[in-house]
């Protein structure tokens, strides 16, 4: 049966401890998924890139690989630099499956989230 790597691709921040908090959400991803192989990736200013976590992923033995955007909305990055990187690595990688999962904008657990932290910082604070 071919493995399929699930690929999370972030923008990447210059502040490590943001990079950090992505590669942690991936470990959970890995952890509580069932999926063969996850690996984080970032866009600028983070490691591995796209690249580096497909090659990783193929060493691995994966044939198929799923990226799946940690971004909100379908801004610029996923509608032209996404889809350009993804094509390089199309023909860099011959016979490896490559995919893009939509973003998280839509998705319906977004509202319960923000209506959960709404709900948190409206909660009065225990006092020392």
């Amino acid at each position: 049966m071919p493995a399929t790597a699930i690929v999370i691709f972030a923008h990447g921040s210059s502040i490590e401890s943001a990079n950090e908090s992505v590669r942690r959400v991936v470990e959970m991803v890995r952890r509580d998924g069932g999926f063969d192989l996850v690996e984080a990736a970032f866009l600028e200013q983070g490691k591995p890139d796209l690249a580096e976590a497909v090659a990783s992923a193929v060493a691995q033995g994966a044939t198929r690989v799923v990226v799946v955007p940690y971004f909100l909305t379908l801004g610029l990055h996923l509608q032209r630099d996404l889809p350009n990187i993804v094509k390089n690595l199309s023909r860099i990688n011959k016979g490896v499956q490559i995919d893009v999962a939509p973003p998280l904008d839509g998705h319906p657990s977004l509202s319960r989230i923000l209506q959960e932290r709404a709900r948190e910082a409206l909660a009065p604070r225990n006092a020392p």
